[in-house]
């Protein structure tokens, strides 16, 4: 396999394929999806590192990109390779605050922006910074503020570099492109601190092709995948180069809040994503199980629990089921789970990809069951994402994979700490040298912050090391472990378990309020108001009991004893929760310090 540095990739996919689909898009206006071919591709990434070079963007300078998933990104990461150039992904939902610090950071001159709201953002940071020089505007639907004299639209742009000097200058730097270039600075949401900018080269993405070919050799080039997560999270930018790689046809997703409506309309082969997505699917299925009548539940339990059997007890574990058990399994698996499938649009599924947060596993057990083939894994920006993930078949049901080739772990025997080494591996955070001494052991393994233990090759996660409570009774609690054994409820949208120093566990909680308003509307609960729900008797009651449910299979000093419903959801713009969605601790705890105490007043 030939595994071109990415200064290139597209040019010789493009004359590989010229005229068959690279990307697709959903145009806003008509609803259709718009094609983009290789040959197309290969012609706007050109037209962008043309333009590059003319607007005097230097070799290994950094330019940003702060934008929803667009074609333009794709183009603009990989202009920006060709020119030897680093990009920095910034979440579309950054304030500017945010946007403000990785551009003073990393010494931004010119930030490509998606649409209005990045743009008001960013020039809004622009007029008081003594950094940010230009604004490149991917939609032009946008408009610019009358005061604005600096920005262009992109299409506009691209314009600027169509001369031989230009084209030259990108020829030179493309030949010059070396693996040690670095070509990505992904800055971490920064769930405890202010966020580290992770330096990534280009042989750190070269060592994940090559090494995600030897345990996913059956990603070919007629698969479609549907690029969902947000291309600024690690473990979409890279399996997104990962297809383009193998030839793989990209789906983009532009609104995250459309996927329920794009997938079905894409129907991908493909698509990685975070537990949360299925752990919504699961309550969703098991609400419609729970509402339909008593003989159409049975059948629906039974065909799950005869997934469970044939995919869990018998073909993951490589024995020859039984005949009726498969006859059965089969009947089930082109009615029910297709039928499920189809709703959900992933009938055409061959695997999903899952991590970037724990996934329970009781969600897990009902996807393998239910025959959705996801392969669960785990990995950090630092690693380029991936440092281990389920084999297709033999996985250990409970652990976070077997760890990939060419990586190497250990656990430090003095906090359980999970230890990773090899070329996928961060050099350094950028700007941070007291950081990067912290972050690396002696002989050079890298510290990733999370506990967990190895059986011979396969990893087993238990928590993040700087999560970890110790109540005042000197009882460790891992409170990751406890939200997610909430996680698979269909009233509890999200939870944040409290304790550290505290006599007891406590926790705060948002319900799913379309559910909890169904219930109330049920049993003839009134109320004026989402804060007058969460105090009522019945439905602290209610949710109590599907705490005590979940909880029974915790140790006693792991078990929630106090809680309090809140009537707003954690939110990034709150700062709760950071783009990739994980809680920010300390936020929560300083937000809701009072809520907090309450629980623990004598």
């Amino acid at each position: 396999m030939v595994y071109y540095h990415y200064a290139e990739l597209i040019h010789r996919q493009a004359e590989k394929y010229g005229s068959r689909t690279a990307l697709k898009y959903r145009d806003n206006a008509s609803g259709k999806w718009l094609k983009i071919s290789w040959k197309e591709f290969s012609e706007y990434v050109m037209l962008t590192a043309k333009a590059m070079a003319e607007f005097g963007i230097e070799v290994q300078e950094n330019i940003g990109i702060y934008s929803q998933n667009m074609p333009q990104c794709l183009f603009t990461d990989f202009g920006a390779y060709g020119n030897r150039v680093v990009s920095i992904p910034m979440y579309a939902t950054n304030s500017p605050a945010q946007i403000e610090y990785i551009i003073n950071d990393a010494q931004i001159h010119t930030l490509f922006v998606g649409e209005q709201l990045q743009y008001n953002n960013a020039y809004k940071v622009q007029k008081e910074s003594a950094v940010l020089k230009r604004l490149v505007v991917f939609d032009s639907a946008v408009k610019f503020s009358p005061d604005d004299k600096t920005s262009i639209y992109f299409n506009d742009f691209l314009r600027l570099g169509d001369n031989a000097h230009a084209e030259t200058t990108v020829k030179i730097r493309t030949n010059e492109a070396t693996p040690d270039d670095v070509a990505t600075i992904m800055y971490t949401s920064g769930t405890t601190g202010e966020s580290k900018g992770v330096v990534l080269h280009h042989f750190n993405y070269l060592e994940a092709m090559r090494i995600h070919d030897i345990r996913l050799p059956m990603v070919n080039d007629k698969d479609l995948s549907m690029c969902f997560l947000p291309l600024t999270h690690i473990f979409e930018k890279a399996w997104t180069y990962y297809c383009l790689h193998k030839g793989v046809k990209v789906a983009i997703n532009q609104d995250p809040k459309m996927i329920q409506k794009t997938l079905p309309e894409v129907h991908p082969t493909l698509m990685c994503n975070v537990p949360r997505f299925w752990e919504k699917v699961y309550v969703g299925v098991h609400e419609k199980i729970n509402s339909s009548s008593p003989f159409l539940k049975k059948i629906f339990l039974n065909a799950i629990e005869t997934g469970r059997l044939y995919n869990l007890e018998y073909k993951n574990k490589g024995i020859k089921a039984p005949f009726c058990l498969k006859a059965k399994f089969e009947f089930y698996d082109k009615t029910v789970f297709t039928l499920l499938k189809k709703i959900l649009g992933i009938e055409r599924g061959r695997f999903f990809p899952v991590a970037g947060a724990p996934l329970s596993d009781t969600v897990n057990e009902f996807l393998q069951s239910v025959n959705i083939p996801i392969i669960y894994g785990y990995g950090l920006s630092e690693t380029t994402a991936t440092v281990c993930f389920y084999l297709e078949i033999g996985f250990q049901f409970g652990s976070i994979g077997e760890i990939m080739p060419g990586v190497e772990a250990k656990i430090d025997e003095s906090n359980s700490e999970i230890l990773v080494k090899g070329k996928t591996v961060t050099t350094g955070y950028y700007n941070k040298p007291e950081e990067n001494a912290r972050s690396f052991t002696e002989d050079g393994f890298f510290r990733t912050g999370d506990a967990g233990r190895l059986e011979g090759n396969v990893l087993f996660f238990t928590e993040r090391i700087k999560d970890l409570y110790k109540t005042s009774n000197g009882k460790y609690i891992a409170p990751q472990a406890i939200e997610m054994a909430m996680s698979s409820d269909k009233y509890i949208e999200q939870i944040a378990v409290i304790g550290d120093q505290r006599k007891f566990i406590s926790a705060l909680i948002v319900p799913s309020y379309p559910l909890l308003e169904e219930y109330a509307a049920s049993k003839g609960i009134e109320y004026n108001s989402r804060e007058e729900l969460v105090t009522n008797h019945e439905i602290i009651r209610l949710i109590e009991s599907h705490i005590e449910e979940h909880q029974k299979n915790l140790a006693s000093y792991e078990k929630i004893k106090r809680f309090t419903l809140l009537p707003q959801p954690f939110t990034m713009e709150g700062r709760e929760l950071t783009d990739t969605l994980k809680l920010r601790r300390p936020v929560v705890l300083q937000k809701y310090a009072d809520e907090i105490e309450a629980m623990y007043a004598e």
